[in-house]
């Protein structure tokens, strides 16, 4: 199983976007159970990000929602970055 991690940064950012949205945080612990399990599955349209932030990857909440992620397969371990709308993110 794939350890996930936060960023310090990140869990401020997370406790301020749940504030706002608590309607999509099942859909978030969702996200994060298959990132455990299959940090490739399809339903988490994970894409390489490219530009200043080419060493991120970034996952979907829903088609506005995005979380980016600092993601080393190779150790098994992936660090959330940041939460927000694909603005927010990007």
């Amino acid at each position: 199983m794939i350890t996930i991690e936060f960023a310090q940064s990140y869990e401020k950012k997370a406790i301020k976007f749940f504030k706002k949205h608590k309607e999509l945080y099942p859909q978030y612990k969702k996200i994060l159970q298959i990132l455990q399990h299959d940090p490739y599955h399809p339903s988490l349209r994970l894409h390489k990000l490219k530009g200043k932030l080419e060493h991120l990857h970034f996952v979907s909440i829903n088609m506005k929602y995005r979380i980016t992620l600092e993601f080393i397969i190779q150790e098994e371990h992936i660090t959330l970055i940041d939460i927000g709308s694909h603005q927010d993110v990007y």
